[in-house]
């Protein structure tokens, strides 16, 4: 998941420095970048989670936690700032600080891995 998120973010990207460049605001075209820049950050965080949950000592339920509220986070996060900035409609910007939310949760639970006894 985490890959097919940052060939998505990749494939966004582009899309909006070229197609959108001349359809969006400069302000629009910002937003859309940053949701484009949080998803690639996240879909690197995805992948470190999937790489952790080999290693057998790691507490496999805090990184569940960490990567579904990464998967969440993106969704709601970058989706709504992409959908903000396309649509220009403000009222979707109230469900990005819930995908921040989301995402800050996923750092966290992904930080108390170190902190947490081995997995038996």
């Amino acid at each position: 998941m985490g890959s097919v998120l940052a060939a998505l973010a990749v494939a966004g990207g582009a899309f909006a420095s070229h197609a959108l460049k001349k359809e969006l605001s400069q302000e629009a075209l910002e937003i859309f970048e940053t949701g484009a820049r949080y998803q690639m950050y996240h879909a690197i965080a995805l992948m470190i989670v999937g790489l952790l949950l080999q290693k057998s000592e790691i507490p496999v339920k805090v990184l569940l936690i960490a990567g579904y509220t990464f998967l969440v986070g993106v969704i709601l996060f970058s989706g709504s700032l992409y959908a903000l900035s396309l649509s220009g409609n403000e009222m979707l910007g109230a469900i990005t600080p819930l995908g921040g939310i989301a995402l800050i949760i996923g750092w966290l639970s992904l930080s108390l891995t170190v902190w947490l006894p081995p997995a038996k």
